[in-house]
């Protein structure tokens, strides 16, 4: 099975001979119509660790399938590699055990091709844990050659635009992505654990609020209606907490016409949940103990995650930081809150930095944010007490008007969740959604139209309510150890190939 040295163009040109010769032989992988399966290749390494070299157990026979990644035929037996979606397992074929006519089917297969196999372990004298194979049958053929087993796929491009050959040649790009599952399921359930109802709300809408992003625009021809994707769950979550729902949330797809770098997709996952009757404080434990079960759970119980600058510790409770306070720490007392809740003077603080004109009074706040305080949140930390200027849907604090009742949970220098209490005074969201079309008059393109009926539906009446929206793809790399955002989506956005 030497592939070195030929051109792609010969290695498919042979890869279909072997394919006509199997089906000469009417052995055709393509005419399969299912595979008997009763194990996995890492179920039998676990259940089968006790043999020792030498020993087997013949009395067992079990049926498994997999992709073949390599051989090595030595006269009449063959040593292989299959795999499937738990792992390696070595297999070992002889020729007086299969027969001379499936033994000779060995030399029409290739590295790629899927097996279906029955056996029976043993471990070799080298000390391998092998299935000894006493049937086989190809069941898929690969017509297209695997990067070469030294090298693998080392374009950063082309793992992305082909994740599937990804995958198949860097198994831990596939282990993210069952973790990835795996993490998703078990938020759902802590989750559901606590009485809250899963639902699902529109994608194309009228009016795409709840969030500062510019849409993504589509035309629906029924309707002839220009509609937007939606870039956030938020507003229609809490129309369903006015007609008494009580307590919901989403794991959604979310859009947003932005820029793609290591921590944004402009296409990607995220959590948003509602709870009546809660206000940021209760969010803010309910947000800290998920977040803290979820590194148990990947950890096997324990409270540190590795990290580039050393381990992380998610012990709680989480570090907790006021906004204003922690901008004027990190500025060596320069920033305080008379000059940063003055739409003149936060401009004047974003000259400084050298930060482009921002169009609006939150939009400078928000890169100053970035560019001061963000790059020292590694620790697990709550910024709380946003400015209401960055917070059009928060609710006020009591005794301080220009302040909400708001916290971000920043980890590894993202931003990982963002919770408030809800605001559920219509007079005072009419009276900021009003403020927010100046705002886009003023050249701010990410302010959202304002949604109208979001009003209406809040005139009948909202019960003091908590929100937290969390991005699951920060979340995952946060969990898995990625640095890209793209490294824990399946099929991140790729500039159209050709």
């Amino acid at each position: 099975m030497e592939e070195f040295g030929k051109t792609e163009a010969a290695l498919i040109a042979a890869r279909r001979e072997n394919l006509a010769a199997l089906r000469s032989r009417n052995k055709d992988p393509f005419a399969q119509r299912r595979c008997e399966v009763n194990a996995t290749a890492d179920e039998l390494v676990a259940r089968y660790a006790f043999l020792v070299p030498g020993q087997d157990a013949s009395a067992e026979g079990w049926s498994l399938a997999g992709r073949l990644l390599s051989k090595r035929t030595m006269g009449k037996t063959v040593f292989a590699d299959l795999a499937d979606r738990t792992g390696r397992l070595q297999i070992y074929i002889r020729k007086q055990d299969v027969g001379d006519e499936a033994f000779a089917d060995w030399a029409d297969l290739d590295r790629g091709d899927l097996l279906g196999v029955r056996g029976y372990m043993f471990r070799s004298k080298m000390g391998e844990l092998t299935l000894h194979v006493t049937s086989f049958v190809a069941i898929g053929k690969a017509l297209m050659p695997l990067p070469d087993k030294w090298h693998g796929l080392q374009d950063v491009e082309k793992r992305y635009r082909q994740r599937y050959v990804d995958m198949i040649v860097n198994p831990d790009v596939r282990d993210t992505m069952i973790m990835r599952s795996r993490l998703i399921a078990e938020m759902r359930r802590f989750i559901d654990e606590r009485g809250f109802y899963e639902v699902e709300t529109p994608t194309l809408l009228h009016v795409a609020g709840g969030a500062a992003a510019r849409p993504f625009v589509a035309h629906c021809n029924a309707l002839d209606q220009e509609m937007q994707l939606r870039i956030a769950t938020e507003l229609n979550l809490k129309r369903l907490i006015v007609g008494g729902m009580e307590r919901v949330y989403e794991i959604g797809r979310i859009f947003r016409n932005e820029g793609i770098d290591t921590t944004h997709n402009p296409e990607f996952t995220m959590l948003e949940l509602y709870a009546a009757y809660w206000d940021v404080s209760d969010m803010m434990d309910f947000n800290e103990a998920l977040i803290a079960h979820l590194v148990s759970t990947v950890t096997g119980g324990g409270t540190d995650l590795p990290h580039g600058d050393g381990p992380i510790s998610f012990t709680r409770p989480f570090a907790r930081i006021e906004y204003l306070d922690a901008m004027a720490q990190y500025s060596d007392g320069k920033y305080t809150r008379d000059v940063l809740l003055d739409p003149a003077g936060a401009q004047a603080i974003a000259h400084e930095l050298g930060l482009p004109r921002s169009p609006t009074h939150g939009h400078a706040l928000d890169k100053i944010f970035e560019r001061v305080l963000e790059p020292h949140l590694v620790a697990p930390t709550f910024v709380t007490g946003y400015p209401v200027a960055i917070s059009p849907l928060a609710k006020r604090r009591a005794g301080d008007p220009e302040i909400t009742d708001r916290y971000e949970l920043f980890c590894a220098r993202m931003e990982i969740s963002n919770a408030f209490t809800e605001l559920n005074d219509p007079d005072d969201q009419r009276a900021r959604f009003e403020a927010q079309v100046a705002e886009r008059i003023s050249g701010d393109e990410e302010i959202p139209d304002p949604d109208w009926d979001f009003v209406r539906a809040l005139e009948y009446g909202m019960p003091p309510t908590a929100g937290i929206g969390i991005g699951v793809d920060r979340l995952v790399m946060l969990l898995t150890g990625q640095r890209s955002i793209r490294d824990v989506l399946l099929f991140p956005l790729q500039r159209q190939h050709g």
